[in-house]
């Protein structure tokens, strides 16, 4: 199931700014991010979202993961 609908208006960032990329609070509304699932035999399959542009000092701690059964679906809270 996909929707686009969680994604920041990246149009309606603040008018003050010609480049919303400029300044460094609404920079992440234009980041891409990467879900990658890991499957495991002995344990729960685990979900970590991070930065598609994300450099080797940056990757190790920008970054959130989640075991399955921990996360819903973007419909159930909505």
């Amino acid at each position: 199931m996909a929707t686009d609908s969680h994604l920041p208006d990246v149009d309606a960032a603040d008018a003050e700014h010609d480049d919303p990329a400029d300044d460094a609070e609404t920079a992440w509304r234009i980041r891409a991010y990467v879900a990658r699932i890991e499957s495991y035999d002995d344990a729960p399959d685990e979900c970590t979202i991070y930065p598609e542009d994300a450099d080797a000092d940056e990757l190790p701690t920008t970054w959130v993961s989640a075991e399955s059964g921990s996360y819903v679906s973007l419909d159930a809270m909505r």
